[in-house]
């Protein structure tokens, strides 16, 4: 007995797909940009990241263990127990702890750091709040642009309502700012971003624009589905002072500029500059590129050396 196949039509929307007639979904977004995720420490306030890093090495110290400034930025933009969790997990550390203490660090002595942590950098916080050049000019374009403005950190709520207080006493002040405290984990989960998205009321997430300093930063945001922009010079990848960096030797700073350019690129950010005041011709660029359906996911850095080389606007897309 012979089996009679029905000729089955193509549904409509998936002929006219395959047709090229509609598009895919990952480009049906032809908006510009609605919104900003800016970081705080070392993007819009407290050039060089200092006010965390001093108050790490120490809160290890008063426990008898010595840790390096490199050893403290390490973890940079993580919530901060994370980031004392994973100061202990180092090899280098965590031998150093158990030749003080005779065993291994634990949770309780990450719970013990961190409790004295936070009194210690509020108390930095004020000292350290005040806004890197380039901010108030920044967020005013952006603001005339009709681009909304919030923030993401790896700070406290607690520690965030001092910061929010000095900003805003400086002259800034995020349309939206979401701690990790508000949210299941901290970078480089996506979550914060999400909020400050559900804050805002923008959508989609490939409209909005994350800006940091460090690799959790970028990291955060891609995971996000955002575009991304990473800072070198003014935040904790030098974790110098603009004073301290204008003495340093030009050799020396170039050094280390550089690599804190490539740290943040094999993070994945889409672009790096110097710090904020760099930034606006780089949301222009994203918002024509948002406009012709460009997505974060199909864009990806273009690093060409001799721009390593040379000030200013360093690093483009393709």
């Amino acid at each position: 007995m012979e089996r009679t196949e029905e000729k089955r039509e193509r549904p409509p929307a998936r002929a006219q797909a395959r047709e090229g007639k509609v598009p895919s979904r990952a480009s049906l977004y032809r908006g510009g940009v609605k919104a900003v995720v800016l970081d705080w420490a070392g993007t819009t306030v407290d050039f060089g990241c200092i006010a965390p890093a001093a108050v790490f090495v120490e809160i290890f110290t008063r426990e008898g263990v010595e840790i390096t400034m490199e050893e403290a930025r390490g973890p940079m933009g993580l919530a901060k127990k994370d980031h004392i969790r994973a100061i202990c997990s180092m090899g280098s550390v965590r031998s150093r702890w158990e030749g003080v203490q005779g065993r291994a660090p634990e949770e309780e002595d990450v719970a013990r750091l961190y409790a004295r942590f936070e009194p210690d950098l509020h108390a930095s916080i004020r000292e350290h709040a005040d806004l890197i050049s380039g901010t108030q000019e920044f967020v005013s374009a952006l603001r005339k642009r009709g681009i909304k403005i919030g923030s993401s950190t790896g700070y406290s709520a607690a520690t965030m309502e001092i910061l929010i207080e000095e900003a805003g006493i400086r002259g800034y002040e995020p349309d939206a700012f979401v701690s990790p405290d508000e949210v299941f984990a901290g970078r480089p989960y996506p979550w914060m971003c999400h909020l400050n998205a559900m804050k805002l009321n923008v959508h989609p997430m490939q409209s909005m624009i994350k800006i940091g300093d460090t690799a959790v930063d970028i990291q955060e945001g891609l995971n996000a589905g955002m575009w991304t922009i990473g800072l070198a010079k003014s935040g904790n990848e030098i974790g110098l002072t603009m004073g301290e960096l204008l003495l340093m030797e030009p050799v020396e700073f170039r050094k280390r500029l550089d690599a804190a350019y490539w740290k943040l690129y094999r993070a994945g950010a889409h672009y790096v500059v110097d710090g904020i005041w760099d930034c606006l011709e780089l949301i222009d660029d994203i918002d024509e590129r948002s406009k012709r359906g460009q997505t974060p996911f199909e864009t990806y850095p273009v690093i060409v050396q001799d721009e390593l080389r040379r000030p200013g606007r360093r690093g483009a897309i393709k």
